[in-house]
Formats: C-alpha cells, structure tokens, sequence
C-alpha cells in the first residue's frame, strides 16, 4: 500500500505542478482569429506554399477559400507525384502547380516539396499551408499585421481539428491538449526561453528568415518539420509566435481510431528522441498520472489515497477545461482523460515498437527507416 500511495502522489503532484506552473501550459489564452474589418486586402508580399501528395478531397475547398483572402495572393501548389487529380484540380482552381521529383535519400517528402517550392518564391512572405486547411477569410492579413506589428519572423495557427464524430470528439481535443503540454504555447512566444513551437498546417514565415536558417535543407529529415523549423528560426535570434485559431480548420476527418493512431505513431516516438529511458520515464508518468493517482480511491479504503484521489481529478479536470470549452465540448468528456491518455501512451509504444523494427516513420506510401539495423 505504501508503494501505491507514493506512486498516487507523485501522480497527483505532477498534475498540480502542470495548473500552477506560471507559463500555463493548459490555457488557451494564445489565439488569435481573423479580423473582420480587414476587407479586400492586398496581399501581393506573400506567396501561399502547399505540399500536395494525393490531396484531391481537400484541396478544392483550400483553394477557394484562399481566393477570398484578398487580391495579389500568390498560390504555388507542389503536386508531390500524386497519382489522384490533386495537380489539375489545383490548376483549375488557379494555382501554378510544380511537379515535384522524387525525394532525395535522408529527406522528408513534405520538406522536400517545399524546398522545391522555395526556389521560385520572391515575396517578403511565405505562408506554408496544408492542403486540407481552410482558412477563414481575413486570417491571412491578420497573420501579417501581426507579423509586422510584433516584428515576429514566424507566425503559427494550431488549426481546429475536425469534432463531428464521436472517435474525433474523444481525441482531437486531447491531441492539442497534449501538444500544449509537450510544447507551452506562453515559452514557445517568450523570446527569453528555448522553447520552441509551431503548427504545421499553417505557418507565415518571413522569406528572408527562411533562407538565413538554410531553408528545409537544414531541416530536410525532420519528421516534426514545423517544431523543428521553429527552433531553428528562434535559434537565429528571430520572434516567433503559435496559438489557437478557429480561422484555420482541418478538413481531414476521421472515421475510425486508426488513422488517428497512424497519426500519432508516426512522430511520437521522435518526440521523445527515439530514447528508451524516455520512454520508459513516460510510461511511468502516464501510469501515475492516468491510472494510480486516480483510480486507487477505488481499490484502497485509506484516507490519505482518499484525499490524494480527489485531489488528483480536480487538477485532471482543472487543466483539460479551458480546451474543452475553446472547442465547445462537453465537460463531461475530463472522465474520459484516463482512457485517453492510455491510448496516447499505447500510441507512444507503437511508435516505439516499429522503430525498433526498423522503420522510423511511415506516411503517404513512404517509409522512413530508423538506424537500428544498420
């Protein structure tokens, strides 16, 4: 029982240690949304870059949503061989489309399309977006005065995630809840702090910024590319800034938990730098976190694991409300944290595993091997 009940508590402290710390990691106080009074703006100093690899279901829907953002926006789509009709839709819908080659060994395909966009951008601005990411008209201007005004060389948006079904209403939350945990949006925007952080389906980034850095080819094996970049561009001694936005919205729905978990497992394992004492550090965190520190009240009649329980579901629920209602769910749905977070872990070991087989990453018919069996 004493070992239970110290495992209860370091449970509980890092749940209370995560509601008091001052950067906040749980609150959505960093968000900005598109400025209604910005109306037929001039956008000719940014050039839209998108990454496309067999995104013929989303990219109508970007594409006409980016032509009401304002007049001059340059669009170039990188059609990233695609065997579906992803590059003539992107034409038809007014975008210059460059066929893009085969990879080279040790890059990325998204970081390599986006090198091969770079070359034939001349504006001030690049906005990397996602080819499912729709934008609310007036965000694009809004990210731009911002960039201005606060003399930030990168500009993020967490994009809202698609919450029509129940597997998405359960995750997706939880998903951004989690990142802000890795990621703390408040050190990420702090120039003072080596944190850094960015959203990968939306980034308006300086194009002189970019190139002082060595472009995506300083970056070009990086499976969490929009991190990575950030790090990079706050490394160079440049401001950046991420936070949450319902003005940029994912259409990439979700109808079953498994491409949720493909999702997951292709990065989670990165994040913890492919290290198996990290992993097993994580493993025992969530453990305490999800499963000890709650659930013992229910299997332990002492007064002390009693008082620790509770102690522990107020801080679980404290920390997971602010998301909840950003993306006006339930809060009901905090019950579900203990399960949620032993999917994530599950997720996390998944990962793992498949590196330790030999593949580091696998995504859009690509696979990305690890070093192991060298």
């Amino acid at each position: 029982m004493a070992a239970v009940a110290c495992l209860a508590l370091f449970g509980a402290i890092i749940w209370w240690s995560l509601l008091l710390v001052p950067w906040r990691p749980w609150s959505t106080r960093e968000q900005i949304e598109a400025d209604t009074k910005i109306k037929n703006a001039q956008l000719d100093d940014i050039t839209v870059l998108i990454p496309a690899r067999n995104e013929a279901p989303f990219i109508e829907q970007t594409l006409v949503a980016l032509s009401k953002q304002g007049s001059g926006l340059r669009i170039i789509v990188v059609d990233d061989q695609s065997d579906d009709e992803t590059a003539e839709q992107a034409k038809f819908y007014g975008a210059w489309v460059i066929s893009g080659v085969t990879p080279p060994t040790g890059w990325s395909g998204k970081l390599w399309a986006l090198e091969q966009g770079l070359h034939e951008v001349r504006t001030p601005y690049v906005l990397l977006l996602d080819a499912d990411i729709e934008l609310t008209p007036g965000i694009v201007a809004t990210l731009r005065a911002k960039a201005r005004k606060e003399k930030l060389a990168l500009v993020s948006l967490m994009a809202e995630l698609p919450l029509e079904r129940f597997i998405e209403r359960m995750l997706m939350p939880a998903f951004i809840f989690f990142f802000k945990l890795l990621y703390p949006f408040s050190l990420a925007n702090k120039p003072t702090s080596r944190v850094a952080a960015a959203a990968g389906g939306c980034i308006l980034v300086e194009t002189q910024a970019l190139r002082r850095i060595g472009a995506f080819a300083g970056l070009h094996d990086a499976l969490i590319d929009d991190c990575t970049l950030a790090t990079r561009i706050k490394q160079a001694n440049l401001r950046i800034w991420v936070g949450l936005s319902h003005s940029a919205r994912s259409q990439r729905g979700y109808d079953e938990l498994k491409p949720i978990w493909e999702m997951v497992a292709r990065t989670a394992y990165t994040q913890l730098n492919y290290s198996s004492v990290l992993l097993a550090i994580c493993t025992l965190v969530m453990v305490c976190m999800f499963w000890i520190a709650p659930f013992a009240i229910f299997f332990l009649p002492d007064p002390t694991i009693f008082v620790i329980g509770l102690l522990t579901w107020a801080a679980m629920f404290l920390t997971y409300i602010p998301i909840l209602v950003y993306y006006r769910r339930s809060l009901l749905w905090g019950f579900t944290l203990p399960i949620i977070g032993t999917l994530y872990l599950a997720m996390a070991w998944t990962s793992a595993i498949r590196y330790w087989q030999g593949e580091r990453a696998s995504w859009k018919d690509r696979r990305y091997e690890s070093n192991t069996q060298n």
